[in-house]
Order: structure tokens, then C-alpha cells, then sequence
């Protein structure tokens, strides 16, 4: 990884380790596999962080153009699988 991920430089410590988790599930997805409810509990904890849809969409879309993973495509997906599925992006 050759690049930094997004973050607001207001968000304390913790926030911004859950964030990177976030960031990290997405590349987990694409890099190899992650289960639905591991990448499901990164993904509300961002939320709690990044509850607006403007914010999550700049940090999301800014993580994109750094890395080329898709963090909107890994939410859909995930949300179109049971539980217990893994997620699995083609690149």
C-alpha cells in the first residue's frame, strides 16, 4: 500500500483506527476475501463516525482515487448477501 488513507484531522485516536479498519475491510475484500459480518461491523462503525452521506461519500470516493478499490461497490454487495457469505471483489 503506497498511499494514505482518508481521514478529518477532528476525529480523536480511536476514530481513526476504526476508520482505517473500515478502509482496510474494503481492501481485504478486494486483495483476498472478508465475511459479510466482519466487513458489516467495520462498516457501521464508519458510519457512527461518518454518518452523512456528503462526508461518507468524499471519504469514500476520495479512498477510490488513491487506492482504486471501490467501497461502494464492497457496501452494495455486502448488502445483497446473507450472513455468513464472504465478499470476494473482482478487480
Amino acid at each position: 500500500m503506497d498511499y494514505q488513507y482518508p481521514m478529518d484531522l477532528d476525529w480523536s485516536t480511536d476514530e481513526i483506527v476504526d476508520v482505517i479498519k473500515f478502509f482496510e475491510a474494503v481492501e481485504k475484500a478486494y486483495e483476498n476475501k472478508i465475511q459479510k459480518e466482519e466487513f458489516m461491523k467495520a462498516y457501521r462503525r464508519f458510519k457512527e463516525i461518518v454518518p452523512g452521506k456528503a462526508d461518507e461519500k468524499k471519504y469514500t470516493d476520495e479512498f477510490e482515487s488513491v487506492s482504486t478499490y471501490s467501497a461502494y461497490l464492497v457496501i452494495k454487495k455486502a448488502k445483497g448477501i446473507d450472513d455468513g457469505e464472504w465478499i470476494k471483489m473482482k478487480h
